[in-house]
């Protein structure tokens, strides 16, 4: 097959269309910071926290749990609120697991892109990923998250337009059947709705679950919430954008339905079957290529590249938040300035961009990304991240065990993806084709094991510590982990965040129902009665233990 002209004359359409929209998005912040005064950094990381829910419902799918507190909380990235409680070491792993899992989502999202060209428009496989990679580089570069959001509203306009316009099409072609007939009746293939074996439900149920909370840890989510206007904005654009999530979803469903009911041996694809060939995972554009017109699979393929640098973008700023806060100035230069910073942002974007574009040469399948960073969001980054939120006792000691805990079990459950044998047969395992396959949810057990491990090994650090059963010298956090509630009648807040130089001594007198919230620096003698707050950078649990002590 020659290269389709008309085809790559409506993609390179379609690319200054996204283009344009980025530049004029960064036009939009430059005018936005000059007007509000806002600080370059967070205009370019969180569009100065004022993208409204009808940009945002374009740009995120799901989290109402999470959308709150994160968002009141004001902070930058997922990241922050374990830099703050758990301290620089604990916070720099996770910081690194998060950009691990940016990378490989970029290097997932072009390669499906690379193979949906070649077979639409005929185009080398490397030379559409690297002009893809380059758009998305270019626009991410000059706008930051206004470029990312407001391209994502075109995008995914063109994504809703195009797929829709070719179900029809699909589904009057005159090789397929009825799909309604099809659905539960063996044709030219199985009935196309399937049949659930028992065995496989936990599977099943292990798959959905890693998809609707594995999500939750990744930082291009929380990108979206952070950068709510408010956290009522967040929380109602998660709401409809969870919704709007199934509707995205039924064109793809319609068209594989076209596909499992039709006779390839009449098209121009002929037999056998894509799934029988073992390309089921490239059966959307195959079936957009041969059982419709030209010019619809065209525009099709159009949809496709909007929704890959839709996804792409956001893993390349998320990447960047991620580095350039909690690791460069965090942790690297801890007094570095705007300019610099600004800049660093600009070299992690490039850099991100062309390592995933550069994985994309190692011929692994899109589901080996995939699988990889799922399952580190998953088991590794999730567990964390429901824990420093939403459990007091959590602490830097309980994660790094929990780590240990949730990568050494899911290496010895085996994967068949990395062709990893097990070495845990959960029930259910079984032996096919040569490889043992564990139809057991193993990766919501690791989770969960996680979990459990984070809490565990938490408390038993506050005991080890706040009993003096260890030294404080040996504190290699340089923390000092919450103990179970005092009894003295003090109440603490959740929403403590106790840093920057705070210097609590002796004799410090708590009376009941005190709130912490308020800029303050604690000498001898103090008796506290009114409303404080204790902010910034500094060991915010040691801060507690002479208060907690005196209890």
């Amino acid at each position: 097959m020659a290269l389709n002209i008309p085809g790559v004359i409506v993609m390179v359409f379609f690319y200054l269309l996204v283009l344009g929209t980025g530049v004029w998005a960064s036009f939009k912040s430059k005018k936005q910071q000059k007007r509000s005064g806002a600080d370059k950094v967070e205009m370019t990381l969180l569009g100065n926290r004022s993208i409204n829910w009808v940009v945002g419902i374009f740009t995120t799918t799901g989290g109402l749990v999470f959308a709150k507190p994160m968002r009141d909380r004001k902070y930058v990235t997922m990241i922050d609120p374990f830099q703050i409680k758990y301290g620089k070491v604990p916070a720099a792993a996770l910081s690194l697991a998060s950009v691990f899992i940016d990378v490989i989502w970029v290097a997932a999202t072009l390669t499906g892109l690379g193979a949906t060209m070649s077979v639409i428009l005929d185009l080398p496989y490397s030379v559409s990923i690297w002009i893809s990679a380059v758009v998305v580089i270019i626009y991410t570069l000059l706008g930051g998250l206004y470029s990312v959001a407001y391209t994502d509203v075109i995008q995914l306009i063109l994504i809703f337009i195009s797929l829709w316009l070719c179900v029809p099409f699909a589904l009057m072609n005159p090789f397929s059947l009825d799909i309604t007939e099809t659905a539960f009746n063996q044709t030219f293939q199985a009935p196309w709705i399937g049949t659930q074996q028992t065995d496989r439900v936990w599977k099943l149920i292990d798959s959905f679950l890693m998809l609707a909370l594995g999500n939750l840890g990744y930082q291009a989510f929380h990108q979206r919430t952070l950068s709510a206007s408010s956290s009522t904005t967040a929380k109602i654009t998660c709401f409809v954008a969870a919704v709007c999530i199934f509707i995205f979803g039924i064109p793809p469903a319609l068209i594989g339905a076209v596909a499992a009911s039709t006779d390839w041996n009449l098209t121009s694809y002929g037999s056998p079957s894509p799934f029988e060939r073992g390309e089921a995972g490239l059966v959307l554009p195959i079936a957009l290529q041969h059982l419709t017109p030209s010019y619809v699979s065209i525009i099709a393929i159009g949809a496709v590249a909007a929704a890959v640098m839709s996804s792409a973008d956001s893993a390349l700023l998320s990447a960047a938040s991620i580095f350039t806060t909690n690791i460069y100035q965090n942790i690297l230069r801890t007094h570095v300035s705007k300019t610099e910073i600004q800049w660093v942002i600009r070299g992690t974007v490039v850099v991100s961009g062309l390592v995933g574009t550069l994985l994309t040469n190692l011929n692994n399948s899109i589901l080996m990304f995939w699988f990889l960073g799922s399952e580190i969001a998953y088991i590794l980054i999730f567990p964390q991240l429901v824990c420093v939120l939403f459990f007091n006792i959590s602490n830097g000691y309980g994660a790094v065990v929990s780590w240990l805990v949730g990568i050494s079990l899911r290496l010895l459950c085996g994967e068949p993806t990395l062709s990893l044998p097990p070495v845990l047969h959960f029930p259910g395992c079984t032996l096919e084709d040569g490889i043992y396959v564990q139809y057991f949810p193993v990766s919501t057990f690791c989770m969960l094991c996680a979990l459990g491990s984070t809490l565990l090994f938490s408390y038993l650090a506050s005991l080890l510590f706040n009993k003096v059963l260890v030294p404080k010298k040996r504190n290699l956090f340089k923390q000092s982990p919450l103990p179970p509630t005092p009894t003295c009648g003090a109440k603490r807040n959740d929403n403590v965040n106790l840093t920057d130089n705070v210097n609590l001594t002796d004799n410090v007198n708590l009376t009941d129902n005190v709130n912490l919230t308020d800029n303050v620096n604690l000498t001898d003698d103090v008796n506290l009665n009114d409303d404080v707050n204790l902010t910034d950078n500094d060991s915010k649990q040691d801060a507690l233990e002479p208060m907690i002590t005196k209890c």
